[in-house]
């Protein structure tokens, strides 16, 4: 009898607990963030904000893109906010009327561009660089630039990059390079044989030895370098960085899941304060604040980065997206 009386205290008090959890307002947050930064995130928030229940759905912003075409169809989304890589997308879904305005009082100490009736903000700073590994090829022997990535006939073969099918940054990186160097920058990427594939199987070879250099966002280096002790090093092309700051987006309370968008504010005022900016960092990106709270592990200062990048439309990622894509699979992946 004492053993059922324990049981059915224990069931009571496991019942309470998921019905305060059924009771917390929810929000629901598409992103593109690793997974473990994803699981760091939902722990804060859950300290920070113990009266509303917010989770993490992660996706390529590319199939985070078709999950939301395919939503959209039932009038309904399956998320309140956003966090995906390109920023293009924002403007797309600003158009078609889905998201909710909101003037962050965070907005003045963002840095980077915003859309002025707060329909998105910056949240962090991705970064596309090239990396190698100084175990194994001289720095020296290496392209220096995007460009050289390409052209130099050298790296044929032994070059790797993530799919902008899939990935948003790849997306934008294809863009400004695409408007920098011409549709011929995608022919010699075939010409040099160019692996598609992700970023883990990337810096999989060029641990290895298969790849000599690697396309690729600066996190992925810096994350191996802190958590591993890798020696796998970034290259800061010459002809500039492909910065792409993502964006945090609201989507309307008549078209989100739960209809929470005063929540949503909260949380975007938090994200982008000095102490969700630093959970950001801590994340291996950059911070979108005018005084960053500091710079990710074994990175160089956000504005160096900013000031060399390379020059990226997001009208013509947005109006060029389709187009883009199947140039690439038609000139590089055929």
């Amino acid at each position: 009898m004492k053993k059922i009386l324990i049981a059915l205290t224990l069931l009571s008090i496991l019942m309470c607990g998921a019905s305060n959890a059924a009771d917390k307002p929810k929000v629901t947050i598409y992103t593109s963030m690793y997974e473990d930064i994803i699981e760091a995130m939902t722990a804060v928030l859950h300290e920070k904000f113990p009266d509303y229940d917010v989770e993490f759905f992660y996706g390529g912003t590319g199939t985070l893109q078709a999950k939301i075409a395919a939503e959209k169809d039932t009038k309904k989304l399956g998320c309140d906010m956003l966090m995906v890589a390109d920023p293009s997308y924002s403007l797309e879904l600003k158009d078609a009327g889905l998201l909710h305005p909101y003037i962050s009082k965070e907005a003045e100490n963002i840095s980077l561009e915003y859309d002025k009736e707060g329909y998105w903000y910056p949240v962090r700073t991705l970064n596309m660089i090239l990396a190698y590994n100084p175990e194994n090829f001289n720095k020296e022997d290496l392209p220096k630039s995007f460009k050289d990535f390409a052209y130099d006939p050298d790296m044929k073969g032994v070059i790797s990059m993530s799919n902008p099918l899939t990935s948003g940054t790849a997306l934008v990186a294809i863009s400004a390079l695409k408007d920098k160097y011409g549709y011929e920058y995608f022919d010699k990427l075939a010409e040099n044989k160019v692996m598609v594939e992700s970023g883990s199987v990337a810096l999989t070879k060029l641990e290895t030895g298969e790849c000599k250099v690697i396309m690729i966002l600066e996190e992925s280096v810096l994350k191996k370098r802190e958590e591993e002790d890798s020696e796998l090093s970034v290259i800061y092309p010459t002809d500039g960085v492909i910065c792409v700051p993502s964006p945090i987006m609201t989507i309307k309370d008549e078209w989100s899941a739960h209809g929470n968008s005063k929540i949503c504010e909260e949380l975007t005022d938090w994200f982008l304060s000095e102490e969700g900016q630093k959970y950001i960092v801590k994340g291996w990106m950059h911070s979108v604040r005018k005084n960053p709270p500091a710079v990710p592990y074994d990175s160089i200062s956000t504005d160096t980065i900013v000031k060399n990048s390379m020059p990226v439309s997001w009208e013509n990622c947005l109006k060029e997206r389709s187009e883009l894509r199947t140039n690439f699979e038609e000139r590089v992946k055929k």
